[in-house]
């Protein structure tokens, strides 16, 4: 529906690497919003929506409760994966949200730095379960409870930092086709949610 426009193949989609296809968008002149992230690799807009949208709350920074509207957003997209969902589908007015300065200006710039240095040193494993539809399910699964624990941490305590990191990780996996990037983000994901929940019940047990 309102989001089929996003969708369309880039016309110029080559072979560049994803950190050069994210910077040309970011330098661009289109709109810096959610639906916007949306054309940057249509084929992994799933992928590409997690990564940025969990990056605000994966930074040990204070967001003034912004990364709970993008932790949202995450955890309805990653249910549609769930569902078996191809595209991404949301409403016109997420779609239009914009990305915000911060994201744009600093996070954008920082992730692209790092997704160069990984498309350096990794290389593509067990690229073929990204067709299998069960094996993007339970990547849906997975993302869904990462950012539901990073959802659920306590104000101002940054234990939603390593899961988000853990979202961010699997998206990466996603892009760059390297399942072992996935496992080390799956793990770094559940440590956090684990400690996340054993000083979550110290603190009430304190209480």
């Amino acid at each position: 529906m309102a989001s089929n426009r996003y969708n369309r193949t880039m016309s110029n989609k080559t072979s560049a690497p994803f950190s050069n296809q994210l910077e040309s968008w970011l330098r661009s002149k289109h709109p810096k919003t959610i639906g916007g992230l949306l054309t940057v690799s249509s084929q992994k807009s799933f992928a590409v929506l997690f990564m940025v949208l969990m990056a605000i709350p994966a930074l040990p920074l204070p967001t003034g409760g912004v990364s709970h509207i993008f932790e949202i957003i995450t955890i309805v997209v990653a249910l549609q994966l769930v569902l078996g969902r191809r595209t991404v589908w949301l409403p016109a007015a997420w779609l239009r949200r914009p990305l915000g300065k911060s994201l744009e200006q600093k996070t954008l710039p920082y992730l692209i730095r790092k997704i160069r240095w990984l498309e350096k040193h990794s290389r593509p494993r067990l690229g073929g379960l990204l067709e299998d539809h069960n094996f993007l399910r339970l990547v849906g699964l997975m993302v869904v409870g990462l950012s539901l624990g990073a959802f659920l941490a306590p104000p101002f305590s940054g234990l939603d930092t390593l899961p988000a990191m853990g979202v961010v990780g699997i998206s990466l996996s996603l892009i760059l086709e390297d399942i072992a990037i996935l496992v080390i983000a799956l793990i770094l994901g559940v440590v956090g949610v684990v400690l996340e929940i054993t000083l979550g019940a110290a603190i009430l047990k304190l209480f």
